[in-house]
Protein backbone atom coordinates (compact mmCIF):
# COMPACT_ATOMS: atom_id res chain seq x y z
CA UNK A 1 0.00 0.00 0.00
CA UNK A 2 3.30 2.12 -0.64
CA UNK A 3 1.55 4.52 -2.94
CA UNK A 4 -1.11 5.51 -0.05
CA UNK A 5 -0.51 8.31 2.06
CA UNK A 6 -0.65 6.86 6.06
CA UNK A 7 -2.44 9.66 8.34
CA UNK A 8 -0.55 8.07 12.00
CA UNK A 9 -0.16 10.84 13.97
CA UNK A 10 2.04 10.93 17.04
CA UNK A 11 0.37 13.44 20.04
CA UNK A 12 3.34 12.61 22.31
CA UNK A 13 5.61 13.56 20.04
CA UNK A 14 3.70 16.92 18.93
CA UNK A 15 3.16 17.22 22.78
CA UNK A 16 6.97 17.11 23.38
CA UNK A 17 7.62 19.49 20.41
CA UNK A 18 5.03 21.64 22.33
CA UNK A 19 7.76 21.49 25.87
CA UNK A 20 10.58 22.04 24.05
CA UNK A 21 8.99 25.34 22.51
CA UNK A 22 7.11 26.75 25.49
CA UNK A 23 8.16 24.80 28.81
CA UNK A 24 6.76 21.96 31.10
CA UNK A 25 3.95 22.82 33.36
CA UNK A 26 0.24 22.89 33.32
CA UNK A 27 -2.37 21.08 31.18
CA UNK A 28 -1.82 20.32 27.88
CA UNK A 29 -4.96 20.13 25.49
CA UNK A 30 -5.73 18.69 21.92
CA UNK A 31 -7.62 19.86 19.25
CA UNK A 32 -8.37 17.41 16.19
CA UNK A 33 -9.44 19.80 13.43
CA UNK A 34 -10.34 18.06 9.97
CA UNK A 35 -10.10 19.75 6.17
CA UNK A 36 -12.53 18.85 3.85
CA UNK A 37 -13.43 17.58 0.49
CA UNK A 38 -16.21 18.38 -1.88
CA UNK A 39 -18.16 15.49 -3.41
CA UNK A 40 -19.41 17.49 -5.89
CA UNK A 41 -21.19 21.12 -5.77
CA UNK A 42 -18.20 23.38 -7.50
CA UNK A 43 -18.52 27.25 -7.94
CA UNK A 44 -22.48 26.62 -6.78
CA UNK A 45 -21.63 28.55 -3.43
CA UNK A 46 -21.13 31.99 -4.28
CA UNK A 47 -24.30 31.52 -6.44
CA UNK A 48 -26.43 30.88 -3.52
CA UNK A 49 -26.72 27.13 -4.66
CA UNK A 50 -26.13 23.45 -2.77
CA UNK A 51 -22.69 22.12 -1.81
CA UNK A 52 -22.13 18.52 -0.90
CA UNK A 53 -18.95 17.96 1.13
CA UNK A 54 -17.73 15.74 4.11
CA UNK A 55 -14.80 16.12 6.48
CA UNK A 56 -11.55 14.06 6.37
CA UNK A 57 -8.90 12.03 8.28
CA UNK A 58 -6.37 14.48 7.55
CA UNK A 59 -6.38 17.33 9.81
CA UNK A 60 -4.55 20.08 11.82
CA UNK A 61 -3.75 19.06 15.28
CA UNK A 62 -3.47 21.60 18.28
CA UNK A 63 -1.71 21.42 21.21
CA UNK A 64 -2.45 24.10 23.69
CA UNK A 65 -2.47 24.95 27.05
CA UNK A 66 -3.71 28.18 29.13
CA UNK A 67 -2.38 31.54 29.73
CA UNK A 68 -3.70 33.80 32.43
CA UNK A 69 -2.02 37.17 31.01
CA UNK A 70 -4.22 37.41 27.96
CA UNK A 71 -1.15 36.53 25.61
CA UNK A 72 -1.45 33.67 22.80
CA UNK A 73 1.75 32.80 21.32
CA UNK A 74 1.28 30.43 17.97
CA UNK A 75 4.26 27.98 16.98
CA UNK A 76 3.92 25.88 14.16
CA UNK A 77 5.48 22.49 13.48
CA UNK A 78 5.92 23.54 9.58
CA UNK A 79 8.05 26.63 10.46
CA UNK A 80 10.19 25.91 13.78
CA UNK A 81 11.79 28.26 14.35
CA UNK A 82 8.94 30.83 14.57
CA UNK A 83 7.17 31.96 17.36
CA UNK A 84 4.19 34.35 16.81
CA UNK A 85 2.77 36.42 20.18
CA UNK A 86 -0.35 38.86 20.56
CA UNK A 87 -2.81 39.73 23.30
CA UNK A 88 -6.15 39.03 23.40
CA UNK A 89 -6.46 42.15 25.59
CA UNK A 90 -5.36 44.48 22.67
CA UNK A 91 -6.30 44.93 19.08
CA UNK A 92 -5.21 42.04 17.33
CA UNK A 93 -3.60 43.21 13.75
CA UNK A 94 -2.62 40.79 10.55
CA UNK A 95 0.95 40.70 9.74
CA UNK A 96 3.73 38.36 8.93
CA UNK A 97 4.36 35.91 9.14
CA UNK A 98 1.23 34.63 7.06
CA UNK A 99 0.09 31.04 8.30
CA UNK A 100 -0.56 32.79 11.70
CA UNK A 101 -3.27 35.47 10.56
CA UNK A 102 -5.60 32.04 10.53
CA UNK A 103 -5.85 32.14 14.25
CA UNK A 104 -5.38 35.56 15.02
CA UNK A 105 -8.16 36.17 12.29
CA UNK A 106 -10.64 33.69 14.92
CA UNK A 107 -9.08 35.15 18.11
CA UNK A 108 -10.07 38.79 16.92
CA UNK A 109 -13.54 37.71 15.52
CA UNK A 110 -14.19 36.31 18.98
CA UNK A 111 -13.42 39.07 20.80
CA UNK A 112 -15.31 41.27 18.30
CA UNK A 113 -18.29 39.30 19.09
CA UNK A 114 -18.03 40.07 22.97
CA UNK A 115 -16.44 36.84 24.25
CA UNK A 116 -13.92 37.30 26.69
CA UNK A 117 -10.88 35.19 25.76
CA UNK A 118 -8.11 33.88 27.68
CA UNK A 119 -4.39 33.35 26.83
CA UNK A 120 -2.64 30.49 25.62
CA UNK A 121 0.15 28.80 24.14
CA UNK A 122 -0.21 27.06 21.01
CA UNK A 123 1.38 24.68 18.73
CA UNK A 124 0.29 23.65 15.40
CA UNK A 125 0.21 20.52 13.23
CA UNK A 126 -0.79 19.44 10.07
CA UNK A 127 -1.44 16.85 7.88
CA UNK A 128 -3.60 18.17 5.57
CA UNK A 129 -1.49 19.28 2.30
CA UNK A 130 -1.12 23.30 2.16
CA UNK A 131 -2.31 24.30 -1.12
CA UNK A 132 -3.68 21.44 -2.05
CA UNK A 133 -7.66 22.28 -2.06
CA UNK A 134 -8.29 20.36 0.72
CA UNK A 135 -9.12 23.44 3.01
CA UNK A 136 -6.18 23.58 5.77
CA UNK A 137 -7.05 27.32 5.80
CA UNK A 138 -10.60 26.71 8.08
CA UNK A 139 -9.53 24.04 9.58
CA UNK A 140 -6.96 26.46 11.38
CA UNK A 141 -9.89 29.06 11.77
CA UNK A 142 -11.99 26.42 13.03
CA UNK A 143 -9.80 24.47 15.42
CA UNK A 144 -8.17 27.61 17.03
CA UNK A 145 -11.57 28.75 17.53
CA UNK A 146 -12.49 25.88 19.47
CA UNK A 147 -9.60 25.53 21.28
CA UNK A 148 -9.65 29.78 22.53
CA UNK A 149 -13.46 28.84 23.75
CA UNK A 150 -12.32 25.62 25.28
CA UNK A 151 -10.09 27.63 27.91
CA UNK A 152 -13.13 29.89 28.86
CA UNK A 153 -15.81 26.90 28.96
CA UNK A 154 -17.61 28.21 26.49
CA UNK A 155 -19.78 26.41 23.79
CA UNK A 156 -20.77 27.89 20.24
CA UNK A 157 -23.20 26.78 18.01
CA UNK A 158 -20.87 25.40 14.92
CA UNK A 159 -22.41 27.38 12.76
CA UNK A 160 -21.92 30.65 14.55
CA UNK A 161 -18.39 29.74 14.65
CA UNK A 162 -18.37 28.78 10.83
CA UNK A 163 -19.44 32.01 10.09
CA UNK A 164 -16.79 34.00 12.48
CA UNK A 165 -14.34 31.77 10.73
CA UNK A 166 -15.68 32.62 7.43
CA UNK A 167 -15.31 36.95 8.54
CA UNK A 168 -11.89 36.25 9.71
CA UNK A 169 -10.70 34.75 6.44
CA UNK A 170 -11.95 37.48 5.03
CA UNK A 171 -10.22 39.98 6.87
CA UNK A 172 -7.09 38.62 8.05
CA UNK A 173 -5.60 35.93 5.23
CA UNK A 174 -7.36 37.83 2.74
CA UNK A 175 -9.12 35.24 1.38
CA UNK A 176 -13.00 36.00 -0.05
CA UNK A 177 -14.02 32.65 0.24
CA UNK A 178 -17.46 31.19 0.59
CA UNK A 179 -19.15 29.14 3.53
CA UNK A 180 -18.57 25.89 2.99
CA UNK A 181 -15.24 24.96 4.47
CA UNK A 182 -15.68 25.99 7.28
CA UNK A 183 -19.37 24.95 8.09
CA UNK A 184 -18.13 21.63 7.36
CA UNK A 185 -14.82 21.67 8.94
CA UNK A 186 -17.40 22.80 12.30
CA UNK A 187 -19.72 20.44 11.52
CA UNK A 188 -19.15 17.20 10.32
CA UNK A 189 -20.34 14.24 11.40
CA UNK A 190 -18.32 10.64 11.38
CA UNK A 191 -20.04 8.60 8.39
CA UNK A 192 -21.83 11.68 7.17
CA UNK A 193 -21.85 13.79 3.86
CA UNK A 194 -23.45 17.40 4.18
CA UNK A 195 -25.98 19.09 1.94
CA UNK A 196 -25.61 22.64 2.43
CA UNK A 197 -28.05 25.09 1.28
CA UNK A 198 -25.60 28.36 0.75
CA UNK A 199 -28.15 30.41 0.92
CA UNK A 200 -30.11 30.30 4.11
CA UNK A 201 -27.45 27.75 5.49
CA UNK A 202 -29.99 24.53 5.65
CA UNK A 203 -28.29 20.78 6.14
CA UNK A 204 -29.10 17.40 5.38
CA UNK A 205 -26.91 14.77 6.95
CA UNK A 206 -26.10 11.87 3.90
CA UNK A 207 -24.87 8.74 5.28
CA UNK A 208 -21.81 7.02 3.13
CA UNK A 209 -21.87 3.14 4.00
CA UNK A 210 -18.43 2.61 4.76
CA UNK A 211 -18.34 -1.05 4.21
CA UNK A 212 -19.19 -0.54 0.42
CA UNK A 213 -17.56 2.86 -0.48
CA UNK A 214 -14.50 4.60 0.13
CA UNK A 215 -13.69 8.28 -0.80
CA UNK A 216 -10.40 8.52 -2.46
CA UNK A 217 -8.31 12.64 -2.80
CA UNK A 218 -5.68 12.15 -5.20
CA UNK A 219 -3.52 14.99 -4.97
CA UNK A 220 -2.01 16.46 -8.09
CA UNK A 221 0.97 17.94 -6.46
CA UNK A 222 0.10 20.95 -8.36
CA UNK A 223 -0.78 23.48 -6.14
CA UNK A 224 -4.13 25.78 -6.76
CA UNK A 225 -4.12 29.41 -6.75
CA UNK A 226 -6.64 31.09 -6.39
CA UNK A 227 -5.46 33.91 -7.32
CA UNK A 228 -4.11 35.89 -11.00
CA UNK A 229 -7.61 37.22 -11.41
CA UNK A 230 -9.36 34.04 -12.07
CA UNK A 231 -11.35 33.15 -9.47
CA UNK A 232 -12.88 36.82 -9.96
CA UNK A 233 -13.40 36.76 -13.33
CA UNK A 234 -15.26 33.75 -12.78
CA UNK A 235 -17.51 35.51 -9.93
CA UNK A 236 -17.76 38.61 -12.11
CA UNK A 237 -19.25 36.18 -15.20
CA UNK A 238 -21.96 34.88 -13.14
CA UNK A 239 -22.58 38.24 -11.74
CA UNK A 240 -22.78 39.35 -15.45
CA UNK A 241 -25.99 36.59 -15.78
CA UNK A 242 -27.49 37.62 -12.80
CA UNK A 243 -27.51 41.22 -14.15
CA UNK A 244 -29.16 40.06 -17.89
CA UNK A 245 -31.93 37.70 -15.84
CA UNK A 246 -32.80 40.78 -13.50
CA UNK A 247 -33.63 42.97 -16.33
CA UNK A 248 -36.60 40.50 -17.20
CA UNK A 249 -37.16 39.61 -13.29
CA UNK A 250 -36.31 41.53 -10.59
CA UNK A 251 -36.73 38.71 -7.82
CA UNK A 252 -34.04 36.84 -9.43
CA UNK A 253 -30.69 37.36 -6.81
CA UNK A 254 -28.34 34.56 -7.99
CA UNK A 255 -28.16 32.18 -10.57
CA UNK A 256 -29.89 29.37 -8.05
CA UNK A 257 -33.20 31.21 -9.28
CA UNK A 258 -32.45 30.52 -13.27
CA UNK A 259 -33.36 27.66 -15.04
CA UNK A 260 -31.39 25.59 -17.69
CA UNK A 261 -34.01 26.07 -19.87
CA UNK A 262 -34.09 30.35 -19.16
CA UNK A 263 -30.05 30.31 -19.71
CA UNK A 264 -29.83 28.08 -23.24
CA UNK A 265 -33.00 30.24 -24.23
CA UNK A 266 -31.13 33.47 -23.54
CA UNK A 267 -27.59 32.52 -25.13
CA UNK A 268 -27.45 34.55 -27.96
CA UNK A 269 -27.95 37.51 -25.68
CA UNK A 270 -25.16 36.45 -23.00
CA UNK A 271 -23.09 35.48 -25.50
CA UNK A 272 -20.77 32.40 -25.47
CA UNK A 273 -18.73 32.85 -22.08
CA UNK A 274 -21.06 34.37 -19.80
CA UNK A 275 -23.66 31.36 -21.40
CA UNK A 276 -21.56 28.67 -20.52
CA UNK A 277 -20.56 29.61 -16.86
CA UNK A 278 -24.09 30.51 -16.22
CA UNK A 279 -25.30 26.57 -17.75
CA UNK A 280 -22.11 25.07 -15.73
CA UNK A 281 -23.84 26.78 -12.69
CA UNK A 282 -27.40 25.90 -13.15
CA UNK A 283 -26.22 21.85 -14.06
CA UNK A 284 -24.06 21.94 -11.06
CA UNK A 285 -26.64 22.64 -8.43
CA UNK A 286 -28.88 19.93 -9.64
CA UNK A 287 -26.46 17.69 -9.96
CA UNK A 288 -25.60 18.44 -6.36
CA UNK A 289 -29.19 17.85 -4.92
CA UNK A 290 -29.58 14.38 -7.47
CA UNK A 291 -26.70 13.50 -6.25
CA UNK A 292 -27.93 13.78 -2.26
CA UNK A 293 -30.73 12.12 -3.17
CA UNK A 294 -29.23 9.10 -5.18
CA UNK A 295 -26.45 7.95 -2.24
CA UNK A 296 -29.16 7.87 0.33
CA UNK A 297 -30.92 5.36 -2.41
CA UNK A 298 -27.07 3.97 -2.80
CA UNK A 299 -27.56 4.03 -6.30
CA UNK A 300 -23.61 4.72 -6.32
CA UNK A 301 -23.54 4.49 -10.48
CA UNK A 302 -25.51 7.30 -10.42
CA UNK A 303 -23.75 9.14 -7.66
CA UNK A 304 -20.40 8.42 -10.25
CA UNK A 305 -22.25 9.49 -13.14
CA UNK A 306 -22.74 12.69 -11.64
CA UNK A 307 -19.39 13.20 -10.56
CA UNK A 308 -18.18 12.41 -13.94
CA UNK A 309 -20.70 15.09 -15.64
CA UNK A 310 -19.30 17.25 -12.95
CA UNK A 311 -15.77 17.03 -13.85
CA UNK A 312 -16.62 17.75 -17.70
CA UNK A 313 -18.93 21.05 -17.18
CA UNK A 314 -16.11 22.32 -14.79
CA UNK A 315 -13.14 21.52 -17.52
CA UNK A 316 -15.71 22.87 -20.93
CA UNK A 317 -17.87 24.88 -19.57
CA UNK A 318 -16.43 26.63 -16.48
CA UNK A 319 -12.71 25.99 -18.06
CA UNK A 320 -10.72 25.70 -13.93
CA UNK A 321 -9.21 22.23 -14.28
CA UNK A 322 -5.62 21.67 -15.33
CA UNK A 323 -4.42 18.60 -17.95
CA UNK A 324 -3.20 16.92 -14.72
CA UNK A 325 -6.58 16.84 -13.60
CA UNK A 326 -8.03 15.99 -16.66
CA UNK A 327 -5.62 12.82 -16.57
CA UNK A 328 -6.29 11.81 -12.77
CA UNK A 329 -9.76 11.63 -13.60
CA UNK A 330 -9.43 9.92 -16.91
CA UNK A 331 -7.11 7.06 -15.31
CA UNK A 332 -9.46 6.98 -12.40
CA UNK A 333 -12.56 6.04 -14.29
CA UNK A 334 -10.42 3.26 -16.49
CA UNK A 335 -10.25 1.04 -13.19
CA UNK A 336 -12.76 -1.28 -12.57
CA UNK A 337 -14.91 -0.60 -9.49
CA UNK A 338 -14.61 2.87 -9.21
CA UNK A 339 -17.47 4.52 -9.80
CA UNK A 340 -16.53 8.29 -10.29
CA UNK A 341 -13.85 10.90 -9.77
CA UNK A 342 -14.22 15.07 -10.35
CA UNK A 343 -11.37 17.71 -9.61
CA UNK A 344 -12.63 18.99 -6.70
CA UNK A 345 -11.67 22.63 -5.40
CA UNK A 346 -11.64 25.53 -6.68
CA UNK A 347 -9.72 24.42 -9.74
CA UNK A 348 -6.41 25.59 -11.45
CA UNK A 349 -4.93 22.42 -9.62
CA UNK A 350 -5.11 20.58 -5.85
CA UNK A 351 -7.21 17.30 -5.99
CA UNK A 352 -9.24 14.79 -7.82
CA UNK A 353 -11.78 12.50 -5.38
CA UNK A 354 -12.92 9.42 -6.83
CA UNK A 355 -16.17 7.35 -5.41
CA UNK A 356 -14.68 3.86 -5.14
CA UNK A 357 -15.81 0.06 -4.09
CA UNK A 358 -13.74 -0.96 -1.04
CA UNK A 359 -12.27 -3.50 -2.75
CA UNK A 360 -10.24 -1.58 -5.57
CA UNK A 361 -8.56 1.13 -3.39
CA UNK A 362 -5.18 -0.33 -4.01
CA UNK A 363 -5.43 -0.97 -7.55
CA UNK A 364 -6.67 2.33 -7.96
CA UNK A 365 -3.58 3.90 -6.04
CA UNK A 366 -0.80 1.46 -8.12
CA UNK A 367 -2.96 2.75 -11.35
CA UNK A 368 -3.18 6.22 -11.38
CA UNK A 369 0.39 6.58 -9.33
CA UNK A 370 2.51 4.36 -12.38
CA UNK A 371 0.42 6.21 -15.34
CA UNK A 372 0.71 10.10 -13.56
CA UNK A 373 4.63 9.54 -12.64
CA UNK A 374 5.40 8.59 -16.40
CA UNK A 375 3.13 11.28 -17.60
CA UNK A 376 3.64 14.60 -15.59
CA UNK A 377 7.34 13.34 -14.09
CA UNK A 378 5.09 13.87 -10.41
CA UNK A 379 4.37 11.32 -7.72
CA UNK A 380 0.43 12.25 -6.98
CA UNK A 381 -0.49 11.60 -3.09
CA UNK A 382 -3.57 9.02 -3.04
CA UNK A 383 -5.71 9.36 0.59
CA UNK A 384 -7.92 7.06 1.60
CA UNK A 385 -10.68 8.99 3.86
CA UNK A 386 -13.92 8.39 5.61
CA UNK A 387 -16.31 10.85 6.74
CA UNK A 388 -15.40 12.39 9.85
CA UNK A 389 -16.60 14.34 13.20
CA UNK A 390 -15.89 18.15 13.20
CA UNK A 391 -13.40 20.19 15.02
CA UNK A 392 -13.21 18.99 18.99
CA UNK A 393 -11.15 18.57 21.86
CA UNK A 394 -10.33 15.24 21.43
CA UNK A 395 -7.51 15.03 25.24
CA UNK A 396 -9.51 16.29 27.87
CA UNK A 397 -5.52 17.21 28.80
CA UNK A 398 -2.26 16.27 30.94
CA UNK A 399 -0.54 17.30 33.26
CA UNK A 400 3.44 17.42 31.58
Amino acid sequence: MSAIATLSEDIAGIKSQFQSIFGSGGKLEVVRSPGRVNLIGEHTDYNDGFVFPMAIEPHVTIVFRKRDDGRVRLASTVFPKQVVEFSVKENIVRGEPSWANYSKGIAAELKGAGVQLSGMDALLSNTLPVGGGLSSSAALEVGTGRALLHLINKQMDFQELALLSQKAEHEYALVPCGIMDQTIVAGGRSGYAMLLDCRDLSKKYVPIDGSALRVVIINSMVHHELSGGEYAKRRSQCEAGVAYFQKSNPKIKALRDVTLEQVVAAQPELGDLVFRRCRHVVTEIARTTEAAEQLTARNFDRVGELMVDSHNSLRDDYEVSTPELDYLVEQAMGVDGVYGARMTGGGFGGCIVALTRPEVVETLAGTVTKAYSSRFKKQPVVIVTTACDGAAVIDAGSNS
